[in-house]
């Protein structure tokens, strides 16, 4: 099993993998935030009933209100990667143009649904598109689009029957860039996890909005208790708490500072990111990636690109000090550069 290349996360493949690295394990590999939202014992009592429908309404109401969303807007899900998948069961495309690189599942679904999937870095000028899919920020490098460019090609799109979607897995971090306020303006589907920013991957949580026939459909596919009841439980918590997000988003952004300065000493360099994870570039990528996995830590590494990696926020100081320690020995290489300083 070639772990270096699979999604983030394979923590049981990377110790087994890699025996003699010392532990704990140090997983930088996912870009979910390390401080979660604090949930409580009060959000599983619910456990044993099936959800309602007052659950599933309070929820969306307080998706929709982070969101600065319409209500009506939203469909809660259990997660986006689920949402991803299904897509090409509810709109019928022919030509599909996905950015890239971004998060690799969203050309792959398209491609096994039989659609042509131009994967470009500059899918929004594609003319013969039925749709366009961005993730705003992106996924790897953090590229942002800005609400200008996106509402002129969705003006575009839309005027021709074609589709733009939008995945805000880290819009979180900045709510400015979201298009989820425009639902109901044209042809425009947003997707949201509650995973990366609230750091609550394994809930499974998350929100399609679109307009009502595509929501219908997409429920119809779901089914009626396709989100536990704890799950919305704790989901119309977290996005009730908007104190936590504001404090959240000034801790991740001083903890992304101190990682860029920790990562530009060494071997690499920081060339885009997020406040959840910093993309770099190096000499030799792979080199790199093992040299940590050896010593018990576990960032993402592309298998379409040999200089770039991606890593997480440290969760904490002796996480950190583990990363800084191992890059320190390193052997001393200029990171291969691709842009002119």
């Amino acid at each position: 099993m070639n772990v270096s290349n699979r999604h983030g996360g394979a923590l049981d493949s990377m110790r087994r993998c890699f025996p003699e690295a010392p532990v704990p394990w140090i997983d930088l590999s996912t870009g979910i935030n390390p401080w979660p939202w604090p949930v409580s014992e009060t959000h599983f009592r619910s456990l044993h009933r099936l959800p309602g429908e007052l659950n599933l309404a309070s929820c969306a109401t307080a998706m929709a209100a982070t969101f600065g969303a319409p209500c009506e807007s939203v469909l809660v899900a259990p997660g986006s990667e689920l949402l991803i998948r299904l897509l090409p069961t509810v709109l019928k495309l022919r030509r599909v143009a996905v950015l890239a690189p971004s998060y690799g599942d969203h050309a792959h679904v398209w491609k096994n649904a039989g659609c042509e999937v131009v994967e470009t870095c500059d899918p929004l000028i594609d003319t013969e598109a039925d749709a366009v899919v961005i993730c705003n920020p992106n996924n790897p490098d953090g590229r942002r689009f800005g609400k200008p460019e996106l509402t002129e090609a969705l003006n575009r799109l839309s005027a021709r029957g074609g589709w733009l979607i939008v995945d805000e897995a880290f819009a979180d971090l900045e709510p400015g860039l979201s298009l989820a306020p425009m639902v109901g303006s044209g042809n425009l589907l947003v997707l949201r996890s509650i995973g990366k920013f609230f750091g609550l991957a394994g809930l499974r949580l998350g929100a399609l909005l679109a307009p009502a026939d595509v929501r219908q459909k997409m429920a119809d596919r779901l089914g009626w208790w396709s989100v536990s009841a704890p799950a919305l439980s704790i989901g119309a918590a977290a996005y009730s708490d908007f104190c936590w997000q504001s404090e959240t988003r000034v801790r991740l952004a001083t903890a992304a500072r101190g990682l860029q300065d920790l990562l530009n000493q060494g071997v690499c360099r920081v060339v885009g990111g997020t406040d959840l994870f910093k993309y770099v570039e190096t000499e030799d990528a792979r080199e790199v990636w093992t040299h940590l996995a050896n010593n018990g830590i576990y960032v993402r590494r592309f298998p379409w690109s040999r200089r770039n990696l991606r890593i997480g926020i440290p969760p904490d100081v002796t996480a950190e000090e583990r990363l800084a320690k191992a890059l320190a020995l390193m052997p001393c290489r200029r990171p291969a550069y691709t842009q002119n300083e």
